[in-house]
């Protein structure tokens, strides 16, 4: 048989199991005598049991009301600490918030927002889980996830996306390369230079592939999964590569230039995802919004850096000390197309 006991009957029959006394217990409880009385009886009425001794004189607890008593003090705490952690919930000031995204976003962005926000909300766990999209998006439909910041893909449809950003592309290269003392590029001057890919399934390699088609660049060879890799390989003279501007901190090698490079289609565009079937909490709105607020800015700054022309990247004393490297004896321009 259920049993339909409120927070209200329970902190009375603690009123009076405190006061023994019905009048200073009707009257912490804001009630008239009758009305309190009469809430005392049905609360013996459900219980099945007398919970209090009466006499003209004296009001004293049964020996069950003295056991319930210890149990109602509990059940009272308890609702009451749910009750304060839902608020806190609610508020945004405590609970769990998983974000899948990208590692160039993962690495680079996300870091000092989730900084920012730990100290806002140091009563909020929050998680990361980096990885390519296909990743991403997974994580979400099991529901391991928030959110995500990902890149567009087939999979993408399912969800409820929208922009967050569109990035521009740069080539990277040394700072002796023949392209390295330009202000800006198309992709047609790339042609003939041995070009670096990131790997088929990678979001760079499907953004970049399309606008690379119709131009003859030498493929060098090497196709690799990580863009410090690429790094390392474009430092060491062996080619040239196109990344996305959020990437270009995996590229602070002193011998290294990062030049905009304009071409149609030739931008990546980077979505926050979520599932259609699902509310974000109050605590991942609240980083969501943070996020949104951070990539906003990142879209003012976008055309003035552009204008920058060569993006030189390292320290100033870096690119000093480095300034002894031997350049290649000749960079090689293929004289066939693109493989």
């Amino acid at each position: 048989m259920p049993i339909n006991i409120s927070a209200h009957v329970l902190r009375a029959f603690l009123a009076l199991a405190d006061t023994r006394h019905f009048t200073r217990a009707a009257e912490r409880c804001s009630l008239s005598q009758s009305a309190f009385s009469g809430l005392i009886q049905r609360l013996e009425a459900e219980a099945g049991t007398a919970l209090f001794n009466r006499t003209t004189r004296s009001v004293t607890l049964t020996a069950e009301g003295e056991l319930f008593a210890e149990r109602a003090r509990q059940l009272l705490s308890d609702i009451e600490a749910s009750f304060a952690d839902l608020k806190e919930r609610a508020a945004g000031r405590k609970g769990r918030v998983c974000v899948a995204a990208l590692p160039s976003l993962a690495a680079n962005m996300l870091p000092a927002i989730f900084a920012s926000y730990r100290k806002r909300f140091p009563g909020v766990t929050l998680e990361l889980l980096d990885g390519l999209s296909d990743r991403c998006l997974e994580s979400l439909r099991q529901g391991r996830v928030d959110f995500a910041l990902t890149a567009p893909g087939p999979r993408l449809a399912e969800f409820a996306s929208r922009l967050l950003l569109n990035e521009g592309f740069y080539l990277v290269c040394r700072r002796d390369h023949p392209l390295a003392a330009r202000q800006r590029l198309r992709v047609d001057d790339l042609a003939g230079f041995d070009y670096i890919h990131l790997a088929r399934h990678s979001s760079v390699r499907q953004h970049v592939e399309p606008a690379l088609a119709r131009v003859p660049v030498h493929y060098s060879g090497f196709e690799v999964e990580q863009l410090a890799t690429v790094a390392g390989l474009v430092a060491a003279g062996l080619g040239i590569s196109l990344v996305p501007e959020l990437t270009l901190f995996q590229f602070r090698g002193p011998e290294l230039v990062a030049i905009p490079v304009e071409g149609k289609g030739l931008m990546r565009p980077i979505f926050v995802v979520q599932r259609k079937d699902m509310t974000l909490s109050p605590p991942a709105e609240v980083l969501l919004k943070m996020i949104e607020e951070k990539f906003s800015v990142k879209r003012q700054e976008t055309p003035a850096r552009r204008e920058l022309g060569v993006k030189r990247l390292g320290t100033r004393s870096q690119r000093r000390r480095s300034s002894t490297l031997k350049r290649p004896a000749e960079w090689p321009r293929a004289q066939t197309p693109a493989s």
